[in-house]
C-alpha cells in the first residue's frame, strides 16, 4: 500500500485531495451498505499497572489534587470555567458507574481516567432512600450510596478529577405506600418536584443529609470541598416535556391551583384574567374549577402548535400557560440555588437541569430559559440511530433490528448542535456514540474538535461500568445480551488521548459566532419560532414512548450553521419587538449545500457530509476521521495519510505544544471499526410500530469476548525533519516496539502498526 511513496504523491495530492474549495466526488453510503470485511486484531489489554515507563500519560494535565487552588468559578464573563486561582480550565469528562465497587477499584478508576485525559466525572445517583427499602420515610435517604459517594470523592480527588454531583433524578423514584407523594396513585414523580411543596422540604433535607456532614474519608464537608465543581439540581425532568401529561388527580390539582393564584397575581383577578383570554374557559374535567380557584391547563401538544393569530383569547391563555410552566421551574431552579448558597454554604457551580421538550422550535428557549438563574445551562444528547428490540433500552439481543449510519453523512444529528445562552457554560452531561453503531471513532475526534470551535464547556462520555475496560458482556451478567451503553470500549474511551489532549490543550481556535439571537421573553410565551434551533434531538430511551412535532426551521439559518461556529442566545424581558432579532453571520461563506461541506470560521475544520469525512487542519494537531478509502491520498499542511481502510480515524497531536512541523514529539493515535467476537448480522427490511419503513440489519449473533478491532491499514507521512525514530505503544502506553521509518525530503514515512492504536513520532 505503499501509495505515499510515488515520486508524484504531492501533484496528486495537492490537485485532487481533500481541500475546502476543491470539486468533491459525491458518494453515497447508505446504512444498508454492510462495511467491507476487513482483517481485525483482538483486543485483550493488559491490566493498566501505572508503569511509570509509559510513553502516552496524561496525568500530568490534571491538578495534583481537584481543587488545590479553590472552587471552580465562571470566568469574568460568565462563559468558561476558571480555576479557584482564575486560571482557565477545560474539562474532559465522563459518566461512571464505579462509584459502589471496592477502594482500591476506585482508585484503579480514578488512575486510569486520568492517564487517559479525563479530569471531571459525573456522579449521577438518587440520594433519596433506595427502593430496596420499602420502610424508607420520603425524608430518609440512602446512607450507603452517601459512604459510596463519600470514597468515590475522595479517590477521584487524588488524581486531579473533580466530581459533577447529581442526586436527584425522577424517573428512578419509586414511591413507597406510606408516602403521600405521588398523590395520584399512578407513581410517577415526573414534575412534582418543581411544584409540589412537600417533595421539595424533603429534596431540601436529602441535600443537607448530603452536603453537610463530614465527608470521613476526605476530612471536608462536599459543601466545602472544592473538588465538587458542578451540583446538579435534577436530571432529566420538565413541565415542558410530554412526562408533565402523566401529572393527574391531586397532583394536576395542585398545580392547576397554583396556576389560578399565578394568574391573579398577573391580572389581579380571576375575571381579569379570562378578559384577557376573551372569556376562553376550559370545560372538561381537569378544567376551569372556579369555587375552588382552579384553573385548568391544555394538553402539552397545544403549546407545540404554531401560533397562528397570537390576539385570539386561546393564543393568550396558551401563551400563560406557557409563561406559567416555565416561571414555575424558574422560580424552584432559583429557590434552590438561594438555599444552596445561603443555607448549605456552597459555592459550588451549579447546573439547573439538563433536559428538553416536547417541541424543540416552540419550547426549547423557555425551558433554557428556566435554568438561568443557575450558573451553568445543561442537556443530555446522545448520536443514535433506530435500534428496535426486547431489551432496545440497555442492551442488545438476537433478533434486534437496528440502523447503522455515520454521523458524518448526517450532520444534523450530531449532537454538539446546540444553541448556546450567552454568558453562561454549556454542558452536555450525557452523551455517546451508543451501540449497536459501529462507526463510533469519530466520536472523540469530533466532540474534542466542535468542543475546540464552539466554546462548549463539557461533553460527559456515557458511561463507565468498570474500572478499567469493558469486554463486551451482559449488562447484568445474567441477560443473554451484550450492554449497549458502556462507553470504556476500544473505539470510544481507546480514542480519549488524542481528544482530551487537543481539546485540553486549546490546539483548535474557538470561533467567533455565527449566529448572535436575541429573544423576548413575550417571544417564547408565544413559542414563535426562532432563527434556528437543536431540532434533531434525540433520546433513544423516551422519545419512544412520545409522538413529537418535528416542524422544519422556517427562519431561514442554515441548521447546519452550527458547524461552521457558535450560536448564542440571549432572553430579554422587554416585549418591544415581535419578531426574533440578532445577527447572523454570512453563512454561504461556510455552507456549500451543493457540495456537501461546511467549512469553520477558523478556517481548521471542514466536514464534507457528502463524502462522509472530516479533517482538521491546525499547526499542533492534524487529522481526519471518516471513510478514508474513499481517498487516494489526505493531505493536510503537515500530514498525508494514505488508507485502505473504509472507515477510520487518524490524530498527529503535538505533545511538547510545538506545531507538528517542529514537534520533537508527536502522539499518532488510530481508530477504526470494532465488534464482539462472533458478532453476526444481515440486511433486513422492516415497518416500525409508527409505520416507518426501515432498512438496516438484524442481529444473528451478538457476540462474545474480545473485541475484535479492525486493523489500520494506512501509511503516514509527517512532514517534519526532526523526527528519527516511531515506537508502536500498546494500550498503557508502554512501548511495544520500534517502526521502520522512510526518510522523505521533508520529513518521515511510516507504516501503522496493525495491532495497536497508538504510536510516539520523537526526535
Amino acid at each position: 500500500m505503499h501509495r505515499l511513496r510515488w515520486s508524484a504523491l504531492f501533484a496528486i495530492a495537492l490537485s485532487g485531495c481533500l481541500t475546502a474549495c476543491g470539486e468533491q466526488p459525491q458518494v453515497t453510503l447508505p446504512s444498508t451498505e454492510p462495511a467491507p470485511e476487513e482483517p481485525t486484531w483482538a483486543f485483550t489489554p493488559e491490566p493498566d499497572t501505572y508503569d511509570r515507563n509509559a510513553l502516552l500519560d496524561l496525568r500530568f494535565l490534571n491538578e495534583d489534587i481537584a481543587g488545590q487552588t479553590g472552587f471552580i468559578r465562571r470566568s469574568e464573563d460568565g462563559k468558561d470555567f476558571v480555576k479557584g486561582d482564575g486560571s482557565p480550565i477545560r474539562f474532559w469528562a465522563v459518566n461512571s458507574e464505579v462509584w459502589e465497587k471496592s477502594p482500591d477499584e476506585l482508585d484503579n478508576h480514578a488512575k486510569f481516567l486520568a492517564k487517559r485525559g479525563v479530569n471531571l466525572v459525573r456522579w449521577h445517583g438518587n440520594i433519596p432512600a433506595d427502593k430496596k427499602d420499602g420502610e424508607a420515610n420520603l425524608s430518609d435517604i440512602s446512607e450507603e450510596d452517601r459512604d459510596n459517594l463519600w470514597r468515590y470523592v475522595a479517590a477521584m480527588k487524588q488524581e486531579g478529577i473533580y466530581m459533577t454531583l447529581s442526586p436527584y433524578y425522577a424517573l428512578w423514584m419509586k414511591p413507597r405506600l406510606h408516602w403521600d407523594l405521588p398523590r395520584s396513585g399512578n407513581g410517577d414523580m415526573h414534575g412534582l418536584l418543581f411544584f409540589d411543596p412537600e417533595l421539595q422540604e424533603a429534596y431540601k433535607g436529602w441535600l443537607r443529609e448530603l452536603l453537610e456532614p463530614i465527608n470521613p474519608y476526605t476530612g471536608i464537608a462536599l459543601k466545602d470541598d472544592p473538588a465538587i465543581a458542578i451540583f446538579q439540581l435534577q436530571n432529566e425532568d420538565s413541565l415542558l416535556f410530554w412526562t408533565v401529561e402523566n401529572i393527574q388527580g391531586y397532583d394536576l390539582a395542585l398545580l392547576r391551583e397554583q396556576f389560578g393564584k399565578w394568574a391573579i397575581q398577573k391580572y389581579g383577578s380571576v375575571d381579569n384574567a379570562f378578559s384577557a383570554w376573551k372569556n376562553t374557559k376550559i370545560n372538561d374535567k381537569n378544567g376551569d374549577q372556579l369555587e375552588q380557584g382552579w384553573l385548568g391547563l391544555y394538553p402539552l401538544w397545544e403549546l407545540t402548535k404554531e401560533v397562528r393569530n397570537p390576539n385570539s383569547g386561546k393564543a393568550k391563555r396558551l401563551a400563560d400557560q406557557t409563561e406559567f410552566l416555565t416561571e414555575t421551574m424558574r422560580a424552584f431552579n432559583a429557590e434552590m440555588v438561594r438555599f444552596l448558597r445561603d443555607d448549605i454554604g456552597t459555592p459550588a457551580l451549579i447546573n439547573a437541569g439538563n433536559w428538553k421538550t416536547a417541541e424543540p422550535r416552540r419550547l426549547n428557549d423557555a425551558e433554557r430559559y428556566s435554568y438561568t438563574p443557575s450558573d451553568i445551562i445543561g442537556v443530555n444528547r446522545y448520536y443514535t440511530t433506530v435500534h428496535e428490540g426486547d431489551a432496545e433500552g440497555w442492551a442488545i439481543t438476537k433478533g434486534d433490528r437496528f440502523t447503522d449510519d455515520s454521523v458524518l453523512i448526517r450532520p444534523w444529528e450530531f449532537p454538539l448542535n446546540l444553541k448556546q445562552v450567552e454568558n453562561y457554560p454549556m454542558i452536555v452531561p450525557e452523551s455517546s456514540w451508543v451501540s449497536p453503531l459501529s462507526y463510533q471513532s469519530e466520536g472523540p475526534f469530533l466532540v474534542s474538535t466542535f468542543q475546540s470551535l464552539t466554546g462548549i464547556d463539557a461533553f460527559y462520555w456515557f458511561t463507565t461500568p468498570d474500572p478499567q475496560w469493558r469486554t463486551p458482556s451482559s449488562p447484568n451478567g445474567r441477560f443473554p445480551s451484550i450492554g449497549k451503553w458502556m462507553m470504556n470500549t476500544p473505539e470510544l474511551l481507546g480514542n480519549f488521548p488524542a481528544a482530551a489532549l487537543m481539546y485540553r490543550k486549546g490546539y483548535l481556535q474557538l470561533g467567533d459566532a455565527v449566529v448572535n439571537e436575541v429573544r423576548t421573553t413575550e417571544q417564547l410565551w408565544q413559542r414563535q419560532a426562532p432563527l434556528i434551533s437543536e431540532t434533531q434531538s434525540f433520546d433513544p430511551n423516551r422519545d419512544t414512548a412520545f409522538v413529537q412535532n418535528q416542524a422544519s426551521d422556517a427562519a431561514g439559518v442554515h441548521p447546519l450553521a452550527f458547524l461552521a461556529g457558535p450560536i448564542q442566545v440571549a432572553y430579554e424581558a422587554s416585549s418591544a419587538s415581535n419578531n426574533p432579532g440578532g445577527t447572523i453571520a454570512n453563512l454561504e461563506d461556510y455552507i456549500d449545500p451543493e457540495q456537501k461541506i461546511i467549512q469553520s470560521v477558523t478556517g481548521e475544520i471542514t466536514w464534507d457530509y457528502g463524502n462522509g469525512l472530516c479533517w482538521i487542519d491546525a499547526p499542533q494537531a492534524q487529522g481526519v476521521t471518516g471513510f478514508l478509502s474513499k481517498q487516494d491520498v489526505i493531505n493536510l499542511s503537515d500530514i498525508s495519510l494514505a488508507s485502505d481502510n473504509y472507515y477510520g480515524t487518524l490524530w498527529a497531536i503535538s505533545l511538547d505544544e510545538d506545531p507538528i512541523a517542529v514537534s520533537k514529539r508527536i502522539l499518532v493515535q488510530v481508530g477504526t471499526r470494532t465488534r464482539p467476537k462472533s458478532w453476526e448480522t444481515r440486511v433486513t427490511k422492516w415497518t416500525d410500530k409508527d409505520e416507518q419503513t426501515h432498512t438496516g440489519f438484524i442481529v444473528m449473533n451478538y457476540g462474545e469476548e474480545p473485541w475484535q478491532v479492525v486493523e489500520p491499514h494506512m501509511e503516514l507521512e509527517v512532514r517534519n525533519q526532526g523526527i528519527n525514530r516511531a515506537i508502536a505503544l500498546d494500550m498503557n502506553g508502554m512501548a511495544i516496539r520500534d517502526l521502520p521509518l522512510e526518510t522523505t525530503d521533508t520529513g518521515v514515512t511510516v507504516v501503522l502498526p496493525t495491532d495497536a492504536k497508538y504510536l510516539i513520532l520523537e526526535k
